[in-house]
């Protein structure tokens, strides 16, 4: 049986790993002249650890150190509006990971042969029946699975009329510092932006910033420094300490929900079924999630019952996490005095179990 998959990213490389250890021949084709990844930290839930696991590579991210789950949320000048109870949330659902994204890409490629990859190849269309028509040729797979991103060449070739990526009204900036010592994982809202931080095994810190903005618009490091100067330490610390060669700025969009991630010889997954917004850190989890279960369900089923098997699966349960994340950072984007004053005098009263119920349905997660 033979696999193509287009897309070399988180979710498009598992996938072929997946098929792989179950004896396919996989192909990955990639538009990019080398199958790396741009970007920065990377957070690995405890669902996306136990993915990771049933590939066999999960502890060589753990290998990396602990990473606890994250602190909370603190206003822009440093109070707390939702502190976690960590040990309750390690106790209940496992360990996290930090990771660089290209280090986790890294990992994955070195489990699949040198020949299934294939960078350098830009996808033009996909049919149902298992065709991918590229720039060199053409190509024929029992199963083609779509992991090209929120711009999908795959999800518009097989559902045309489909509504596209929708911005969210607000871009996100990512970057790493040098060795900075912070304690633990926190992220802080403001009026309309929101500042994260996580400390990477390396000493490093992965920042992410977001600010509500026109789609497009293009701000500078020397701009952030400015605009976050007044926030609560290590905000200013932090962006002192980064390169400006090596903050990476992308408008975030999210997908409307299709009807069904699968037609004829054809799924999709990751980001081009179900790019959400990035407010719970679940898009990588959620492919590599896709990823293991596709390769599961078909692998026990066959392509067609398969295929049936991981929509019922996966469709509801990412959906659900789309319409989840989209909810909890839209008071972080709030610009009225008073619903910010509202936010910020409500949120301290939320138990500290607050995010551990909230979140269960994704990090509960199991094969």
């Amino acid at each position: 049986m033979k696999a193509l998959v287009v897309g070399g990213g988180i979710g498009g490389l598992a996938a072929a790993v997946a098929f792989h250890q179950q004896g396919w021949t996989v192909e990955v084709l990639e538009r990019a002249p080398e199958i790396t990844e741009i970007g920065a930290g990377l957070s690995i839930q405890p669902n996306g650890l136990r993915a990771l696991d049933a590939l066999g590579l999960g502890d060589l991210l753990r290998a990396g150190g602990p990473a606890g789950p994250p602190q909370g949320i603190r206003n822009a000048e440093g109070a707390w509006l939702i502190r976690n109870d960590i040990a309750d949330l390690e106790r209940r659902f496992g360990p996290w990971a930090i990771i660089h994204r290209a280090a986790l890409v890294d990992i994955l490629r070195a489990a699949l042969p040198a020949s299934a990859l294939r960078p350098g190849t830009t996808v033009r269309e996909v049919l149902p029946d298992g065709t991918v028509h590229y720039d060199d040729g053409t190509a024929t797979a029992d199963l083609v699975i779509g992991a090209d991103g929120v711009h999908s060449v795959t999800r518009r070739s097989i559902w045309p009329h489909a509504a596209g990526p929708r911005y969210l009204g607000y871009t996100t900036w990512r970057l790493l510092t040098a060795p900075y010592e912070v304690a633990g994982s926190i992220e802080m809202w403001g009026k309309g932006e929101r500042f994260g931080y996580l400390p990477m095994p390396d000493g490093r810190v992965y920042c992410y910033l977001m600010g509500n903005a026109p789609a497009g618009s293009r701000t500078g490091l020397e701009q952030l420094r400015d605009r976050f100067a007044s926030w609560h330490d290590p905000v200013p610390a932090l962006l002192a300490a980064a390169c400006p060669d090596e903050v990476l700025q992308h408008d975030t969009y999210e997908l409307p929900n299709l009807r069904t991630y699968v037609r004829g010889n054809v799924a999709i997954l990751g980001d081009a079924a179900h790019a959400m917004a990035p407010n719970l850190g679940q898009g990588a989890c959620q492919a590599l999630e896709d990823a293991v279960t596709l390769a599961a369900t078909v692998g026990t089923r066959g392509i067609d019952a398969g295929l049936a098997q991981y929509d019922r699966l996966r469709r509801p349960r990412t959906q659900m996490i789309a319409q989840l994340s989209r909810r909890v950072g839209a008071p972080a984007h709030w610009d009225s005095t008073l619903a910010i004053a509202l936010r910020n005098t409500a949120l301290p009263l939320l138990p500290s179990a607050f995010l551990g119920r909230s979140i269960t349905p994704a990090y509960s997660w199991t094969l």
